[in-house]
């Protein structure tokens, strides 16, 4: 009998690593490195528990080194997709029933995995296989996965623990449900966190989940299937079907027990399912939950009070970290006319000493471009600058995918506010400025808010705290997350909870209560005493 009454978890952020030449974590770092270059993955679908290869195969390939393949994948097909679904409301009964300590206690155990002897596996592939730094690695998926299983949990006894009022002789409780049916979780290449929070987070609060991961870092998602599995995750639960995004949409967007879905990825496939939502919604036994966030069009903007050499650092770690590949990576900046001579000198010196290459080697700053499409897309935006008289590259603009989809850090000028990289998401290294006159602040800030339909993250720069003030008041809705003198990426779990509205999602924040919410179905009960 479990009749506990737990009121808190507690948490504490994980601790980011150094990774300095000869450390432990630098030695076991490059061991593991070196093992998965050498070996080859071979990965099932994954259904109630059971592998299926299908013989429909996708390959695992290092951006950065683009002939060579360190694994395949099986892909699913609708036969597959339907046994998915099918094993994950069988799973429902058990887990749904299981009280709710137990459940956390695995994802609680595969934060101490994670964090303990599962962590260079964790940085070893995402590294390879999303080409990140070892820097971004450590605190993408060995930190905020770990933050995630553990803050998530912290939060749920705090859910749990809320309670209407009862008056005399009546008794009224709420019970947090799970949603009745099955969630489906469909991630994004560029954060293992994420990939790793989108199906656990539903799976938590006590549903069942099919999980479609990003094709081109399946290798990645494997390993996070692994880890909970070594946590003790039942059979069934997370149901991991990698393949063909439409095949597998197509199959469980039109499911009678869909019940929610859990998105991060572009805003057109979210529009897309959206739409396929609402085409099917008389189907459906219940309303599906839909929680996604999606592109960004993120800004900062640099008022003449700002600090020249923070606002420079913002601007170049807040472009050009990840290739640019965050959803909240800085594109479009918006600089004070007596202060751009300054600011274009630091940033084009800062951009200079960027190292592109190889990411296994300790002092590069980018990797690759996650492949070849994103590549093509990324280079016709500086095809069209370069052809434009409406703007010019101040640095960068080349590009170069005979070994790996490598493209330089691009800093573009333009006289025209809405110029085509000033209004639409390129997700890559590609930063655009636009230099407005001093006297033009507010006007300025009406064009930030107005330019794009994204509403994701932005920043200002400024000492003047009426220009910050007006910054917030009058960007309220162009950012859901609202950075004031630093960058506009790198949220923490637990400190700034991650989101955005308009088209950028529905600001839903992961790594919040308020997200855990949205896979509870409360029920409230009554019960009279004094009858």
């Amino acid at each position: 009998m479990n009749n506990s009454v737990i009121n808190k978890i507690n948490f504490v952020n994980e601790p980011v690593l150094k990774y300095e030449k000869g450390s432990p974590e630098r030695i076991e770092l490059e061991k593991e490195l070196k093992a998965m270059k050498t070996s080859f993955a071979d990965i099932p679908v994954i259904i109630g528990g059971k592998e299926i290869r299908t013989g429909n195969k996708g390959s695992c390939i290092l951006p950065h080194n683009k002939n060579m393949v360190i694994g395949e994948f099986h892909k699913a097909s609708k036969k597959e997709v339907e046994m998915a679904v099918e094993e994950a409301l069988k799973a429902k009964k058990e887990w749904e029933k299981m009280n709710w300590q137990s459940r956390v206690a695995i994802f609680l155990r595969a934060a101490e995995l994670l964090s303990g002897p599962w962590r260079a596996k964790f940085n070893a592939a995402t590294m390879l296989i999303q080409s990140k730094t070892y820097k971004q690695a450590e605190i993408d998926s060995a930190c905020e996965l770990a933050d995630f299983f553990r803050y998530n949990a912290s939060c749920l006894p705090q859910i749990y623990a809320e309670q209407p009022i009862s008056p005399d002789k009546i008794w009224n409780k709420i019970e947090y449900r799970p949603l009745e049916g099955f969630i489906y979780a469909v991630t994004p290449f560029n954060f293992t966190a994420i990939a790793g929070n989108l199906p656990c987070a539903p799976a938590m609060t006590g549903n069942v989940v099919v999980w479609k991961p990003a094709s081109v870092a399946v290798y990645t998602a494997y390993i996070i299937y692994q880890l909970l599995k070594e946590a003790g995750l039942p059979d069934g639960v997370i149901n991991f079907v990698p393949g063909n995004a439409d095949e597998i949409s197509d199959v469980v967007l039109k499911n009678e027990h869909l019940s929610g879905i859990h998105f991060t990825g572009s805003t057109k496939v979210f529009h897309n399912m959206w739409t396929a939502v609402g085409n099917n919604i008389s189907n459906y036994r219940s309303f599906p939950r839909i929680v996604g966030e999606t592109g960004g069009k993120d800004f900062i903007v640099v008022h003449n009070s700002a600090n020249i050499h923070s606002a420079s650092r913002g601007i170049i770690e807040g472009a050009f970290e990840y290739q640019g590949q965050k959803c909240s990576a800085a594109s479009r900046v918006y600089v004070a006319r007596s202060i751009w001579p300054s600011i274009k000198e630091i940033i084009i010196k800062k951009a200079a000493d960027i190292k592109v290459g190889d990411v296994e080697e300790i002092d590069t700053f980018m990797g690759a471009v996650i492949d070849q499409k994103s590549f093509n897309n990324i280079k016709n935006y500086i095809d069209y600058v370069k052809n434009s008289d409406e703007a010019e590259i101040l640095f960068g603009g080349s590009c170069d995918d005979s070994k790996g989809y490598f493209v330089d850090p691009t800093i573009i000028l333009t006289k025209n506010p809405h110029f085509k990289t000033m209004k639409e998401e390129i997700f890559g290294p590609v930063l655009t400025i636009y230099v407005y006159d001093d006297e033009k602040f507010e006007e300025t800030l009406d064009l930030v808010d107005s330019t794009t339909n994204y509403g994701l993250t932005g920043a200002i720069f400024a000492k003047d705290r009426y220009a910050i003030n007006a910054a917030e008041e009058k960007l309220v809705n162009a950012a859901g997350n609202f950075y004031v003198n630093d960058r506009p990426t790198g949220a923490v779990v637990g400190q700034q909870p991650f989101g955005g509205a308009r088209q950028s999602g529905t600001n839903d924040k992961a790594g919040s209560k308020i997200n855990l919410m949205r896979w509870i179905s409360p029920r409230v009960v009554k019960e009279t005493l004094g009858n």
